[in-house]
């Protein structure tokens, strides 16, 4: 069990409480990760908060045209009824129509109908439920999202198998997930999580990455293993590099091979800049499926989903729609894009002129919202360092592993913030010696 939750435990001991928790009860804790150090930067980043995976501008979340002008103009029915559990039917078929525009090698008739849910961690928790049993391996990149954690190995019982994400060099760790992966397959079964653009790395695969993984899944299932691919798709297109494959890995896997079970969660939550309206969808996807199998996975989706939330949110899904209709939403998107575009390549030029500094290494990154830093000093201590005597919010990731959101700091602050990064690396380097 996780120290904090034992620490927890012991804090209600012997009370009525303490005596009725469940098994997952006592497992439960709020992690030192993300969440909680960006409530710290909250209070003490007086100039720059590079903590929460949001798109800020001047002080203020970037927001459409189309959902701020709508908020106070939805019907009754819009606001305040209850959904359908597996979402506004409109929703999911315009998620749908999307999801084929955005990616034209997808066939249509191959893919299930998107189900709504209370936004990307919800969908992937519901894939726990569905898909994770008590003692199952999940192999995960190395750094990844912390609250893969609570999601798969606290509530449903997993391993999280952390696979290095990255070479030495500057590229995917392909090898290291092909070795991962047939190490699983000798069970018989491989579920395996992929997250592109990377939380926290900030990485997707070129087109050459992208084709190997999907050779290695495929070598996999052609051995006789049954293959789960959860693809995590929070930051879809946010892509900055020209070779980045435009479309989602999931389009391949979803018909791919008999034994290959392919679950997309995305959703507007990072795509349209609504964070906070909490709203996502999953499909599934199967080389072997037909669409009565796929409604049979869609009605044990919304019995995880009934039995959990009862449904999401009615009114982000109609301000979604509303938004998606809004002839003046591509601009606007492309705007913002285009500011998040400017800042990635402010860090990226910085970040390259000192690759041989010897505190911190950049690892690769090409996309979403982040980057991160490779520490030869403790993270942590770096973090409050910067955070309580620079006003500077970041995020420690293990020992050694600084995430930095660009999204939410303004391009003029940039390069302040990135020589103070480095300035108390080095600082912190020569008191350690």
């Amino acid at each position: 069990m996780n120290p904090l939750a034992d620490e927890l435990n012991k804090n209600i001991e012997g009370t009525v409480a303490g005596r009725l928790l469940s098994n997952l009860g006592r497992r439960f804790y709020f992690p030192k990760g993300i969440v909680a150090q960006a409530a710290e930067a909250k209070k003490s980043a007086s100039f720059a908060n590079g903590t929460i995976g949001m798109a800020y501008a001047n002080g203020k979340p970037m927001i459409l045209s189309a959902i701020a002008n709508n908020m106070a103009s939805l019907t009754p029915e819009e606001a305040v009824a209850y959904a359908p559990t597996a979402g506004v039917e409109k929703a999911r078929t315009t998620w749908k129509e999307l999801l084929i525009r955005k990616n034209p090698s997808l066939d249509p008739e191959g893919i299930s109908m998107p189900v709504v849910v209370a936004g990307l961690t919800c969908g992937l928790s519901c894939t726990a439920d569905m898909f994770i049993s008590k003692g199952s391996e999940l192999l995960t990149g190395d750094p990844c999202w912390d609250n893969y954690t609570l999601t798969f190995e606290v509530r449903r019982g997993a391993r999280l198998v952390h696979v290095p994400f990255f070479n030495c060099g500057s590229g995917l760790n392909t090898e290291g997930i092909r070795a991962a992966v047939r190490n699983a397959a000798k069970s018989g079964t491989v579920r395996i999580l992929l997250n592109f653009p990377n939380n926290p790395s900030g990485y997707s695969p070129t087109s050459a990455e992208g084709d190997a993984i999907v050779g290695i899944i495929s070598e996999a299932a052609e051995g006789g293993a049954d293959v789960l691919v959860i693809c995590d798709d929070a930051y879809y297109g946010l892509f900055y590099d020209d070779d980045i494959s435009r479309e989602s890995l999931f389009v391949k896997f979803a018909n791919l091979h008999e034994r290959v079970l392919a679950i997309k969660i995305d959703g507007p939550i990072k795509e349209d800049f609504a964070w906070g309206l909490r709203m996502g969808f999953l499909t599934f996807a199967s080389k072997g499926l037909r669409q009565t199998h796929y409604e049979t996975l869609i009605k044990k989706l919304t019995g995880a989903l009934r039995s959990s939330i009862s449904c999401s949110n009615t009114s982000s899904q109609y301000l979604m729609l509303k938004a998606m209709e809004d002839p003046r939403t591509p601009e606007e998107k492309s705007v913002y894009r285009e500011v998040l575009f400017r800042r990635y390549k402010l860090v990226k030029d910085f970040v390259n002129a000192r690759v041989e500094h010897p505190v911190l290494r950049a690892l690769p990154f090409n996309s979403g919202y982040f980057m991160c830093f490779l520490c030869k000093v403790d993270a942590e201590a770096l973090r409050q360092e910067l955070l309580y005597k620079h006003g500077i919010g970041l995020v420690a990731l293990g020992e050694n592993c600084l995430r930095m959101a660009f999204s939410s700091i303004d391009e003029d602050k940039l390069g302040a913030v990135l020589e103070k990064i480095y300035e108390t690396a080095e600082k912190l380097a020569d008191e350690d010696f």
